[in-house]
């Protein structure tokens, strides 16, 4: 039964790392840019996004069988554009379309907190590091669109 849960856990949290693997972060792009002094090395992006992945994880693991369609809508808007900003910053290296993809990662974040909260207040708790994180990486990639 445990390796059941487990399982499903994964099938949860594997997805978020997927544009990890198919658009690699280059951080001698991220380096070469001109950089607000709120800019963290890039290792520190390395540690964030697994453990926001793992809390986002968990929380969908405990809400997911919720047929909530306002749920499912910001969870399927919020992982879609969270997959594509390292598409638009890395691969192709539009700072623009970067920013206002996080934009709508960020509008995303809120409602999936707010349609997570209406289903299980506890485990929306849980997106709360997702949100600080986002409305970071907002102003950080609005100055780094502004400088650059």
């Amino acid at each position: 039964m445990k390796f059941k849960k487990l399982g499903i856990y994964l099938l949860f949290l594997l997805p978020w790392f997927l544009s990890a693997i198919l658009f690699r972060s280059d951080s001698s792009y991220y380096q070469s840019l001109n950089l607000p002094f709120i800019a963290p090395p890039p290792f520190i992006f390395a540690i964030v996004w697994p453990i926001l992945y793992f809390l986002l994880a968990y929380s969908i693991y405990h809400v997911w069988q919720d047929k909530d369609s306002n749920y499912q809508n910001s969870l399927i808007v919020n992982y879609l554009s969270n997959q594509l900003f390292s598409f638009f910053f890395f691969t192709i290296k539009s700072n623009l379309l970067a920013f206002l993809d996080t934009i709508i990662v960020l509008i995303s974040s809120i409602y999936l907190y707010r349609n997570t909260k209406a289903i299980n207040q506890n485990y929306s708790k849980y997106l709360i590091p997702y949100i600080i994180w986002n409305i970071f990486a907002f102003v950080l990639i609005f100055l780094v669109f502004a400088m650059n």
